[in-house]
Protein backbone atom coordinates (compact mmCIF):
# COMPACT_ATOMS: atom_id res chain seq x y z
CA UNK A 1 0.00 0.00 0.00
CA UNK A 2 1.24 3.43 -0.85
CA UNK A 3 0.34 6.45 1.65
CA UNK A 4 1.46 9.65 2.00
CA UNK A 5 1.67 12.55 4.46
CA UNK A 6 0.93 16.05 1.86
CA UNK A 7 1.71 19.23 3.38
CA UNK A 8 -0.39 21.75 1.11
CA UNK A 9 1.08 25.15 0.97
CA UNK A 10 -1.26 28.57 1.01
CA UNK A 11 -0.85 28.75 -3.00
CA UNK A 12 -3.23 25.15 -2.95
CA UNK A 13 -6.05 28.03 -1.68
CA UNK A 14 -5.43 31.38 -2.85
CA UNK A 15 -2.55 32.93 -5.16
CA UNK A 16 -1.23 35.76 -3.85
CA UNK A 17 -2.26 39.36 -5.03
CA UNK A 18 -6.40 37.33 -5.35
CA UNK A 19 -9.01 38.58 -3.31
CA UNK A 20 -10.19 36.61 -0.36
CA UNK A 21 -13.44 35.67 -1.36
CA UNK A 22 -15.07 31.97 -1.29
CA UNK A 23 -14.66 32.02 -5.11
CA UNK A 24 -11.52 32.54 -5.47
CA UNK A 25 -10.61 30.34 -3.18
CA UNK A 26 -12.72 27.35 -4.16
CA UNK A 27 -11.63 27.81 -7.53
CA UNK A 28 -7.76 26.71 -6.48
CA UNK A 29 -9.20 23.98 -4.16
CA UNK A 30 -10.77 22.43 -7.05
CA UNK A 31 -7.73 22.44 -9.18
CA UNK A 32 -5.34 21.23 -6.08
CA UNK A 33 -8.16 18.43 -5.79
CA UNK A 34 -7.73 17.34 -9.25
CA UNK A 35 -3.93 16.76 -8.51
CA UNK A 36 -4.18 15.16 -5.66
CA UNK A 37 -7.20 12.85 -7.32
CA UNK A 38 -4.53 12.10 -9.82
CA UNK A 39 -2.72 10.67 -7.32
CA UNK A 40 -4.97 8.77 -5.17
CA UNK A 41 -6.28 7.30 -8.43
CA UNK A 42 -2.74 6.07 -8.75
CA UNK A 43 -3.09 3.81 -6.03
CA UNK A 44 -1.80 6.67 -3.13
CA UNK A 45 -4.09 6.72 0.47
CA UNK A 46 -3.03 10.28 2.16
CA UNK A 47 -3.25 12.67 4.56
CA UNK A 48 -3.68 16.21 3.30
CA UNK A 49 -2.80 19.47 6.00
CA UNK A 50 -2.94 22.75 4.59
CA UNK A 51 -1.66 26.32 5.60
CA UNK A 52 -4.62 28.77 7.36
CA UNK A 53 -2.86 32.15 7.43
CA UNK A 54 -5.24 34.48 4.88
CA UNK A 55 -8.23 32.43 6.36
CA UNK A 56 -6.96 33.51 10.60
CA UNK A 57 -6.17 37.22 9.60
CA UNK A 58 -9.80 37.52 7.63
CA UNK A 59 -11.57 36.39 11.05
CA UNK A 60 -9.44 38.53 12.64
CA UNK A 61 -10.16 41.59 10.53
CA UNK A 62 -14.15 40.88 10.58
CA UNK A 63 -14.17 40.52 14.20
CA UNK A 64 -11.89 43.70 14.41
CA UNK A 65 -14.33 45.27 12.08
CA UNK A 66 -17.22 44.74 14.27
CA UNK A 67 -15.82 44.91 17.69
CA UNK A 68 -18.22 46.70 19.30
CA UNK A 69 -20.74 44.38 18.69
CA UNK A 70 -19.17 40.68 18.50
CA UNK A 71 -16.48 39.73 20.76
CA UNK A 72 -13.48 38.66 19.31
CA UNK A 73 -12.44 35.41 19.23
CA UNK A 74 -9.29 33.76 21.09
CA UNK A 75 -6.42 32.42 18.09
CA UNK A 76 -7.47 28.50 18.95
CA UNK A 77 -10.74 28.93 18.15
CA UNK A 78 -9.83 30.99 15.28
CA UNK A 79 -7.47 27.92 13.86
CA UNK A 80 -10.62 25.61 14.63
CA UNK A 81 -12.90 27.22 12.30
CA UNK A 82 -10.67 27.66 9.76
CA UNK A 83 -10.03 23.97 9.63
CA UNK A 84 -13.73 23.85 9.23
CA UNK A 85 -13.97 26.36 6.34
CA UNK A 86 -11.01 25.08 4.68
CA UNK A 87 -11.67 21.07 5.37
CA UNK A 88 -15.45 21.73 3.53
CA UNK A 89 -13.71 23.44 1.07
CA UNK A 90 -11.45 20.26 0.28
CA UNK A 91 -13.94 17.80 1.15
CA UNK A 92 -16.27 19.00 -1.45
CA UNK A 93 -13.83 19.24 -3.73
CA UNK A 94 -12.38 15.79 -3.50
CA UNK A 95 -15.70 13.89 -3.17
CA UNK A 96 -16.50 15.30 -6.16
CA UNK A 97 -13.61 14.33 -8.39
CA UNK A 98 -13.42 10.77 -6.57
CA UNK A 99 -17.80 10.36 -7.77
CA UNK A 100 -17.16 12.05 -11.29
CA UNK A 101 -14.20 9.33 -11.74
CA UNK A 102 -15.97 6.36 -10.31
CA UNK A 103 -13.37 6.24 -7.46
CA UNK A 104 -14.59 4.22 -4.15
CA UNK A 105 -12.90 7.15 -2.08
CA UNK A 106 -14.50 10.14 0.51
CA UNK A 107 -13.05 13.08 2.07
CA UNK A 108 -13.30 13.31 5.63
CA UNK A 109 -11.65 16.47 7.81
CA UNK A 110 -10.62 15.63 11.56
CA UNK A 111 -10.41 18.95 13.50
CA UNK A 112 -7.06 18.61 14.97
CA UNK A 113 -5.48 19.60 17.97
CA UNK A 114 -2.01 20.08 18.41
CA UNK A 115 0.01 19.85 22.42
CA UNK A 116 2.60 22.42 22.89
CA UNK A 117 4.59 23.09 25.73
CA UNK A 118 3.59 25.86 28.33
CA UNK A 119 7.49 26.91 28.79
CA UNK A 120 8.13 26.71 25.56
CA UNK A 121 10.03 29.72 25.06
CA UNK A 122 8.07 31.10 22.44
CA UNK A 123 5.18 32.07 24.94
CA UNK A 124 7.89 34.82 26.01
CA UNK A 125 9.34 35.95 22.77
CA UNK A 126 5.98 36.45 19.90
CA UNK A 127 7.23 36.60 17.06
CA UNK A 128 4.54 35.21 14.18
CA UNK A 129 3.15 38.24 12.22
CA UNK A 130 -0.73 37.55 11.82
CA UNK A 131 -3.34 39.47 10.90
CA UNK A 132 -3.42 43.16 8.85
CA UNK A 133 -1.15 46.07 8.46
CA UNK A 134 -1.28 49.10 11.45
CA UNK A 135 0.48 52.82 10.85
CA UNK A 136 2.38 53.29 14.15
CA UNK A 137 0.11 55.21 16.01
CA UNK A 138 -2.94 52.74 15.82
CA UNK A 139 0.13 50.14 16.53
CA UNK A 140 1.09 51.78 20.25
CA UNK A 141 -2.60 52.14 21.13
CA UNK A 142 -3.64 48.50 20.65
CA UNK A 143 -0.14 47.48 22.26
CA UNK A 144 -1.22 49.91 25.27
CA UNK A 145 -5.10 48.78 25.52
CA UNK A 146 -4.93 45.10 24.06
CA UNK A 147 -1.42 44.22 25.69
CA UNK A 148 -0.55 43.20 21.78
CA UNK A 149 3.07 43.05 20.86
CA UNK A 150 3.52 44.61 17.36
CA UNK A 151 6.46 45.21 15.16
CA UNK A 152 7.63 46.92 11.81
CA UNK A 153 7.20 44.79 9.04
CA UNK A 154 10.73 44.07 7.27
CA UNK A 155 9.24 45.55 4.23
CA UNK A 156 8.17 48.49 5.58
CA UNK A 157 4.30 47.81 4.71
CA UNK A 158 3.32 48.47 8.60
CA UNK A 159 3.54 47.18 11.56
CA UNK A 160 1.65 43.81 12.38
CA UNK A 161 0.56 41.80 15.57
CA UNK A 162 2.80 38.85 16.63
CA UNK A 163 1.76 36.05 18.57
CA UNK A 164 3.95 33.16 19.76
CA UNK A 165 4.51 30.27 17.52
CA UNK A 166 5.05 26.96 20.24
CA UNK A 167 7.15 23.75 19.05
CA UNK A 168 4.49 21.11 18.38
CA UNK A 169 5.17 18.33 20.90
CA UNK A 170 1.81 16.27 20.12
CA UNK A 171 -0.69 15.95 17.73
CA UNK A 172 -3.80 14.42 20.12
CA UNK A 173 -5.74 13.44 17.22
CA UNK A 174 -2.78 11.28 15.59
CA UNK A 175 -4.38 7.54 16.31
CA UNK A 176 -7.66 7.92 14.89
CA UNK A 177 -5.84 9.28 11.56
CA UNK A 178 -3.81 6.60 11.56
CA UNK A 179 -6.23 4.08 11.45
CA UNK A 180 -8.25 5.91 8.46
CA UNK A 181 -5.14 6.19 6.51
CA UNK A 182 -3.72 2.67 7.28
CA UNK A 183 -7.45 1.03 7.36
CA UNK A 184 -6.40 -1.86 4.68
CA UNK A 185 -6.85 -2.61 1.05
CA UNK A 186 -10.52 -1.14 0.45
CA UNK A 187 -10.18 1.62 2.72
CA UNK A 188 -12.09 4.60 1.26
CA UNK A 189 -11.03 7.47 3.46
CA UNK A 190 -8.96 10.28 2.40
CA UNK A 191 -8.09 12.05 5.46
CA UNK A 192 -7.82 16.08 6.17
CA UNK A 193 -6.06 16.95 9.30
CA UNK A 194 -3.70 19.32 11.13
CA UNK A 195 -5.42 22.16 9.15
CA UNK A 196 -3.22 25.48 9.90
CA UNK A 197 -0.76 23.91 12.26
CA UNK A 198 -3.40 22.15 14.30
CA UNK A 199 -5.60 24.18 16.98
CA UNK A 200 -2.36 24.98 19.65
CA UNK A 201 -3.57 23.45 23.08
CA UNK A 202 -2.04 22.77 26.46
CA UNK A 203 -2.17 20.45 29.00
CA UNK A 204 -2.72 21.44 32.75
CA UNK A 205 -4.68 19.52 35.45
CA UNK A 206 -4.89 16.52 33.43
CA UNK A 207 -7.49 18.56 30.53
CA UNK A 208 -6.08 19.86 27.09
CA UNK A 209 -6.57 24.14 27.31
CA UNK A 210 -6.48 26.32 24.30
CA UNK A 211 -4.02 29.00 24.07
CA UNK A 212 -3.67 32.43 22.10
CA UNK A 213 -0.48 30.69 19.73
CA UNK A 214 -0.04 29.40 16.26
CA UNK A 215 1.82 26.38 15.41
CA UNK A 216 3.90 26.07 11.90
CA UNK A 217 2.11 23.94 9.71
CA UNK A 218 4.89 22.03 8.16
CA UNK A 219 6.50 21.30 11.89
CA UNK A 220 2.65 20.33 12.98
CA UNK A 221 2.33 18.04 9.69
CA UNK A 222 6.00 16.43 10.26
CA UNK A 223 5.51 15.72 13.30
CA UNK A 224 1.83 13.91 12.82
CA UNK A 225 3.76 12.06 9.88
CA UNK A 226 6.21 10.46 12.71
CA UNK A 227 3.53 9.83 15.12
CA UNK A 228 1.17 7.70 12.50
CA UNK A 229 4.53 5.97 11.16
CA UNK A 230 4.20 7.26 7.82
CA UNK A 231 7.52 6.77 5.75
CA UNK A 232 7.14 9.37 2.82
CA UNK A 233 6.42 13.29 3.91
CA UNK A 234 5.65 15.75 0.91
CA UNK A 235 5.58 19.05 1.26
CA UNK A 236 3.40 20.94 -1.51
CA UNK A 237 4.83 24.18 -2.39
CA UNK A 238 5.35 27.06 -4.95
CA UNK A 239 8.28 26.11 -6.74
CA UNK A 240 9.72 22.38 -8.09
CA UNK A 241 13.06 22.43 -6.64
CA UNK A 242 14.42 23.48 -3.40
CA UNK A 243 17.64 25.54 -4.31
CA UNK A 244 20.79 25.90 -3.13
CA UNK A 245 22.42 29.56 -3.35
CA UNK A 246 19.23 30.97 -4.25
CA UNK A 247 18.65 34.13 -6.55
CA UNK A 248 22.39 34.06 -7.08
CA UNK A 249 24.50 33.15 -10.15
CA UNK A 250 25.48 30.36 -8.30
CA UNK A 251 21.97 29.22 -7.83
CA UNK A 252 21.63 25.36 -8.42
CA UNK A 253 18.27 22.83 -7.65
CA UNK A 254 18.57 20.10 -5.35
CA UNK A 255 17.49 16.59 -7.21
CA UNK A 256 18.35 13.95 -4.66
CA UNK A 257 20.18 14.48 -1.09
CA UNK A 258 20.50 13.14 2.54
CA UNK A 259 19.52 14.48 5.54
CA UNK A 260 23.12 15.13 6.78
CA UNK A 261 23.57 17.05 3.31
CA UNK A 262 20.52 19.20 3.43
CA UNK A 263 21.43 19.88 7.70
CA UNK A 264 24.77 21.70 6.34
CA UNK A 265 23.09 23.11 3.82
CA UNK A 266 20.50 24.58 6.44
CA UNK A 267 22.89 25.67 9.05
CA UNK A 268 24.85 27.21 6.53
CA UNK A 269 21.54 29.74 6.39
CA UNK A 270 20.83 28.96 3.15
CA UNK A 271 17.04 28.79 3.32
CA UNK A 272 15.05 31.89 4.49
CA UNK A 273 13.24 31.86 7.37
CA UNK A 274 10.20 33.63 5.94
CA UNK A 275 10.41 30.77 2.78
CA UNK A 276 11.88 27.58 2.64
CA UNK A 277 13.85 27.56 6.08
CA UNK A 278 10.58 25.79 8.10
CA UNK A 279 9.79 23.50 5.42
CA UNK A 280 13.75 22.28 5.39
CA UNK A 281 13.00 22.25 9.33
CA UNK A 282 10.31 20.38 8.78
CA UNK A 283 12.18 17.87 6.46
CA UNK A 284 14.90 17.26 9.12
CA UNK A 285 12.52 17.20 12.01
CA UNK A 286 10.26 13.76 10.22
CA UNK A 287 13.81 12.22 8.83
CA UNK A 288 15.75 12.53 12.39
CA UNK A 289 11.98 10.95 13.46
CA UNK A 290 11.98 7.71 11.85
CA UNK A 291 10.94 9.08 8.81
CA UNK A 292 12.05 7.51 4.75
CA UNK A 293 12.08 10.22 2.53
CA UNK A 294 10.37 14.21 2.23
CA UNK A 295 9.78 15.30 -1.28
CA UNK A 296 9.45 19.24 -1.89
CA UNK A 297 7.71 20.53 -5.16
CA UNK A 298 5.27 22.16 -7.16
CA UNK A 299 1.50 21.36 -6.00
CA UNK A 300 1.12 21.05 -9.85
CA UNK A 301 4.21 17.89 -10.04
CA UNK A 302 2.92 16.04 -6.92
CA UNK A 303 2.40 13.08 -9.70
CA UNK A 304 5.81 13.58 -11.85
CA UNK A 305 7.77 13.90 -8.37
CA UNK A 306 6.27 10.86 -7.12
CA UNK A 307 6.15 8.71 -10.35
CA UNK A 308 9.36 10.06 -12.11
CA UNK A 309 11.38 11.56 -9.68
CA UNK A 310 10.74 15.35 -9.95
CA UNK A 311 11.16 17.39 -7.52
CA UNK A 312 13.76 17.77 -4.39
CA UNK A 313 13.85 13.80 -2.75
CA UNK A 314 15.54 14.28 0.40
CA UNK A 315 16.20 10.70 2.06
CA UNK A 316 17.28 9.18 5.59
CA UNK A 317 21.42 8.66 5.38
CA UNK A 318 20.82 4.85 6.10
CA UNK A 319 18.16 4.90 3.02
CA UNK A 320 19.63 7.45 0.61
CA UNK A 321 19.45 6.27 -3.38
Amino acid sequence: MKTAVIAVGGNAILRPGDALTPENQMKHVKTTSRGLADLIQRGYDIVITHGNGPQVGNMLLRAEIARNEVPLNALDVCVAESQGQIGYMLQQALSSEFVERGMNKIAVSIITQVVVSETDPAFTNPSKPIGRFYPEEEAKVLESEKGWKMILDRRKRGWRRVVPSPEPVEIVESAPVGRLVFGGEDQAEVVIACGGGGIPVIRKGGRYIGVEAVVDKDLAAALLANRIRERLFVIATDVENVCIDFGKPTQRPLANTTLSEIKAFYDEDQFPSGTMGPKILAAIRFLEGGGEEVVITATEKLVDALEHGAGTHIYRDDNSR
